[in-house]
């Protein structure tokens, strides 16, 4: 079985930079917004759905990011392909509001911070998407040098 999700880092403009949107999830990581595609919609739709439905927030999808593929069992569906598109996403507005069913709270930070929060609590598999994000921006000095121990 195959299964498609998709979100993106979300950034919004700031005096003196970018920030970016990282959110927390039910475990306690960090982590970016995302969730799976419903019948009917292309895999960007879902991107911007998902992204307003987990924090509240608008966007505007500038370029994709990245596909990350892994397998997992499903306790009922068995072994299941999942695929994830990630996009770059400009916020077009910037009150965030945490889905308190799926997300235990969502922010705003610098580059910085989120690349150390990523590193800190992250999943793996999302530090190359933040990297990329964060290059795309502008913002490569954030990721050089720095990686997972």
């Amino acid at each position: 079985m195959k299964e498609i999700s998709a979100g993106g880092v979300v950034y919004r403009n700031v005096p003196g930079g970018v920030e970016i949107q990282i959110i927390q999830d039910r475990f306690g990581r960090a982590t970016l917004a995302k969730g799976k595609m419903e019948p009917g919609e292309t895999i960007e739709q879902t991107a911007l759905r998902e992204i307003l439905e987990e924090t509240g927030i608008r966007g505007r999808i500038v370029e994709p990011l990245e596909v990350i593929s892994y397998r997992y069992e499903h306790p009922t569906k068995g072994l299941v392909d999942k695929e994830v598109h990630y996009y770059l996403v400009e916020a077009l507005d910037d009150r965030l509001t945490a889905q308190a069913e799926e997300i235990s709270g969502v922010e705003w930070m610098t580059p910085e911070a989120a690349w150390r929060t990523q590193l800190a609590s992250g999943y793996d598999n999302n530090d190359i998407v933040l990297r990329k994000a964060l290059r795309r921006l502008g913002r490569e000095d954030v990721v050089d040098g720095q990686s997972r121990n």
